[in-house]
């Protein structure tokens, strides 16, 4: 078990110091679809064509539960997301020249007994740039688990303003491996491929009620305590994200998106990000219907009053509803001693071959109990025990 401590998300950082408004106009091109904008190649496959990686984004602006992992012997411990749109390792190098590499924990190779050099290069794209590194195998601790000869990358070249201010050092992907950048197995296969295991299954509880404990992630199976059954086992759709299918998406009976249709709609459930996403046009009307207004970059703002009296958002999966009240998906910021409202919705257009595509993220994860089994290839859905209401 990991525990996870929710802090502020970049994107808070960045607006409490004042600089928010500036960095968005900077980086436009819309940092959040790009982040997903390779999961659908022409071909509906993930093949590299003539060994050519293919480019993704990683888009951590809104992430803000994390927790901490260690490298090598003596144990270097680093705080990472924990990122079920993802599914690579990377930590800060101690060679890394970066001003963001500056502001975290770096891995030294030299002072790791276990370090196995690599040397294979590995490149993410990023919103305002590449983030580069060099590959390597160490030994990971996460939780109780302790992982052999784990391949993880080593950035050297941070790019941009958002990790300068990012509360984590790195990421740690729990992605299928079909969306691995960096060659060799990822961590979670690597639990598996190693029998460290009961199950090739986990799970998150995630805590969003202001305090910063930000719950718990568990390899190898569930905490029975933390939910109540029966589970919603959905199959994954597609195997790169936590791909699934999202029959509707509902706005107190008055609007309904995917309109049933005979495929619906996808849902990537996606730790990674706090937000809800969806189609543009389908997200737009929902900012209407709740009465939200724009900024100039592209934020939502609801008067903090009315939260009690907005309407029940509700998604249809697998023919269980999941509901979201206001005070649910709007997120509250406190900035100069005032309270300010925002929509947790966000639109984010991913061209798909496969019909329109949402994302779940903690807005709707923390509300629920999510299980990840690899050994059935599909997720797990169940309501939140009294306990883990009320726990801190």
């Amino acid at each position: 078990m990991v525990p996870l401590s929710r802090l502020p998300s970049v994107r808070s950082r960045l607006r409490a110091a004042n600089q928010l408004d500036e960095f968005l106009r900077e980086h436009q091109p819309d940092a959040f679809s790009r982040r997903y904008a390779q999961c659908y190649p022409a071909a509906q496959h993930y093949l590299r064509m003539d060994g050519r990686s293919t480019e993704r984004l990683y888009n951590f602006m809104d992430a803000q539960f994390f927790g901490q992992i260690s490298l090598g012997k003596p144990e270097q411990n680093f705080t990472v997301v924990f990122d079920t749109g993802s599914t690579d390792l990377w930590v800060p190098s101690s060679y890394c020249v970066s001003q963001a590499c500056a502001m975290h924990h770096k891995f030294k190779a030299f002072e790791s007994s276990s370090y196995a050099h690599d040397g294979r290069v590995f490149g993410i794209h990023y919103g305002s740039g590449h983030l580069l590194g060099v590959m390597a195998r160490e030994e990971l601790k996460v939780g109780s688990v302790t992982v052999q000869n784990q391949v993880f990358g080593e950035a050297v070249y941070e790019p941009g303003f958002a990790f300068v201010l990012a509360q984590f050092d790195g990421v740690l992907g729990l992605g299928f491996p079909q969306l691995a950048e960096e060659l060799g197995s990822p961590v979670f296969d690597s639990m598996i491929e190693q029998g460290l295991l009961d199950e090739p299954v986990f799970s998150f509880y995630l805590k969003n009620n202001g305090s910063s404990f930000g719950g718990e992630l568990l390899f190898g199976g569930v905490d029975e305590t933390r939910f109540v059954s029966p589970i919603n086992w959905v199959p994954v759709t597609q195997k790169g994200y936590w791909q699934i299918r999202l029959d509707v998406v509902k706005v107190q009976g008055a609007l309904s998106f995917c309109y049933r249709s005979t495929q619906g709609c996808q849902a990537v459930v996606d730790t990674g990000t706090s937000l809800i996403g969806g189609p543009a046009r389908d997200v737009l009307l929902l900012q209407q219907f709740i009465g939200a207004t724009p900024t100039a970059v592209g934020e939502y703002l609801v008067d903090c009053v009315r939260i009690s009296s907005l309407p029940v958002v509700s998604f249809l999966i697998n023919n269980v509803e999941y509901s979201l009240t206001g005070e649910q998906y709007i997120r509250r910021e406190t900035l100069n001693n005032k309270e300010i409202c925002f929509s947790g919705f966000q639109s984010i257009d991913v061209p798909s071959p496969v019909g329109s595509v949402w994302i779940l993220g903690d807005v709707f994860l923390s509300q629920f109990y999510s299980i990840y089994d690899r050994g059935h290839n599909r997720v797990g859905l169940a309501r939140l025990s009294e306990k883990s209401k009320i726990s801190v």
